[in-house]
């Protein structure tokens, strides 16, 4: 009989991987720089590092070169983050669906334009506080289109149809401009008016283009790409805006100068995707979005001023 001696060395074993490990491997990849992915991720760069690091110890392989401009993918980095985007997109799928068969308890993730979240999406949501009990929110405000595909929000309200693939969109109402001061302000000369707009990053958006026809040679005191900022600038009379009708028309401070009709309007589009249309909880807080824009007057393009 043989016996065979004990080496003190475990058996060949596959890697044990975490899945966080690779999610910080991903976004790095994505990026390319750490100070990137830590942003996107929400943590310290040597919090990217450290993962990434991890991973490539756990695999024995060197993912990505570090040079003085960013981290570069190796060729093996390059193979393996190809499989990597395969694990995640069913990752993001296996979260959809797990959305899809929930109930009317749990979270559920809006995504808007910071403006029209926070003046007009969370106080008229408040109201209807109960009709959703159940449910806790999450209000995203921000500029740029959220992932929906990849959970980065369940429903968003966009300013445009979108064009990304495989999602479903409503048009759910129309939202007017007018031409606002603070009160007296029109009673200046108006050659002498001064207005205030969006900086050149914004200066193709439509309500932009109507006031950059109004104000003609006229000169532009104050510019800022944030809706908020040109709205306060408004009322501490810096200037004449083009606001949004449901932000202004009933702002004690503001009047609106109706001599000048704004033809611009801007749709908004109720988003989502598919995978989550199944969700209870997301389509009672879609049905209730499509109620509240419906029921805002001040959306109107029929709002006058009183």
């Amino acid at each position: 009989m043989s016996v065979q001696k004990n080496t003190g060395k475990a058996p060949s074993e596959s890697p044990r991987l975490q899945w966080d490990d690779v999610r910080y491997f991903l976004e790095l990849a994505r990026i390319g720089s750490l100070s990137g992915a830590a942003r996107k991720l929400c943590v310290e760069h040597s919090t990217v590092a450290r993962r990434v690091e991890a991973l490539e110890q756990s695999l024995e392989v060197r993912l990505f070169d570090r040079l003085p401009k960013g981290w570069s993918l190796t060729p093996e980095g390059e193979t393996l983050a190809r499989q990597a985007r395969r694990l995640d997109d069913e990752a993001q799928a296996f979260s959809r669906a797990a959305v899809g068969v929930s109930s009317l308890k749990g979270t559920v993730r809006i995504s808007a334009p910071p403006v029209l979240a926070s003046h007009l999406l969370v106080p008229r949501l408040a109201e209807m506080r109960s009709q959703w009990m159940n449910i806790d929110l999450e209000v995203i405000g921000e500029s740029r289109d959220a992932n929906l595909a990849r959970g980065e929000a369940d429903l968003a309200i966009r300013m445009s149809r979108p064009t990304a693939p495989g999602l479903v969109a409503r048009c759910i109402g129309k939202m007017g401009y007018g031409l606002y001061a603070a009160n007296g302000y029109a009673d200046r000369p108006q050659p002498e008016w001064e207005f205030l707009g969006y900086d050149e990053n914004l200066g193709q958006v439509p309500q932009q283009r109507w006031l950059n026809q109004i104000a003609g040679d006229r000169r532009f005191a104050f510019r800022s790409n944030d809706l908020a900022a040109l709205f306060h600038a408004a009322r501490a009379g810096l200037g004449i805006a083009a606001l949004p009708c449901f932000l202004a028309a009933h702002d004690p401070t503001l009047c609106l100068l109706s001599d000048h009709t704004c033809s611009t309007v801007r749709q908004l589009w109720l988003v989502m995707h598919p995978d989550v249309k199944r969700s209870p909880r997301v389509r009672l807080i879609a049905d209730l979005l499509v109620n509240l824009v419906g029921q805002t007057p001040e959306l109107s393009l029929e709002v006058k001023q009183p």
